[in-house]
């Protein structure tokens, strides 16, 4: 997947997108992440890339040239931008079956706002999809790009090593994930649940399907009524529930 970021700041993605497992699958050529810095495509001798609201108002606005400077030039690299991704507090809630979609684009464009926004005109021309990382606001579309880029990444074959390894995070079957526990067996009086030391597989997976289940009633009761659930996962959480009843 070649993925491409229009940024006010490219120096911002330096180091999440030069270490650890985002580096390693750009090493192994499974993704091309490349920054370009907006301002390199503004028309003026100042390189500036915004100026005052019309209509009025606190702040300034992303000008609208630069952005369609710098997407002209995308599309002479690769002619098909592919998706134009703009995160903004506007957009659609980021989750994990939107990064899953995501993961099969062969192609990826991420515009990163500042100030009080882009030029609207960006948006109408330019712009599929609208995303938001959650409802609060921060100094500029980097971070939250660089959330869904990561999310994203861990959906693409190859880039954990072990699909398996993504298949079993919180979220990717709506549920949140079940507790770990690695060496050692014993610390500080704590141990470790007896099923997960019993080499019992069949056992382990449903004792940690049933942690999964448990867990998600507990802190996200919401995402149960999406999650794919099975006649077992029902009888599980009955069960929590009749006995809940008995408690109340």
């Amino acid at each position: 997947m070649r993925i491409d970021v229009l940024t006010l700041f490219p120096e911002m993605f330096t180091g999440p997108f030069d270490t650890s497992i985002i580096n390693r699958a750009r090493e192994k050529g499974i993704l091309d992440i490349n920054t370009f810095n907006i301002r390199d495509f503004s028309q003026n001798k100042h390189h500036t890339v915004d100026d005052t609201p019309y209509g009025g108002g606190a702040g300034m606005v992303m000008q609208a040239e630069p952005v369609f400077k710098a997407m002209e030039h995308l599309q002479h690299l690769h002619e098909d931008l592919g998706r134009v991704v703009m995160m903004c507090p506007q957009g659609m809630p980021f989750n994990q079956e939107l990064a899953k979609e995501l993961a099969q684009e062969d192609r990826l464009v991420f515009l990163c706002g500042h100030y009080e926004g882009i030029d609207d005109r960006v948006r109408e021309k330019l712009v599929t999809d609208e995303i938001s990382i959650g409802d609060y606001v921060l100094t500029g579309g980097e971070l939250p790009a660089m959330v869904v880029v990561d999310a994203v990444a861990r959906m693409i074959p190859g880039v954990l090593g072990e699909m398996a390894s993504a298949e079993a995070d919180s979220f990717y079957n709506g549920l949140l994930d079940h507790p770990h526990y690695t060496k050692p067996r014993e610390y500080q009086g704590m141990g470790v649940p007896d099923v997960l030391l019993s080499g019992h597989h069949k056992k382990i997976d449903q004792w940690r399907r049933r942690q999964s289940l448990l867990r998600t009633l507990e802190r996200r009761p919401e995402l149960l009524q999406n999650a794919e659930l099975s006649k077992e996962d029902r009888r599980v959480l009955d069960e929590v529930y009749q006995l809940l009843k008995e408690i109340l």
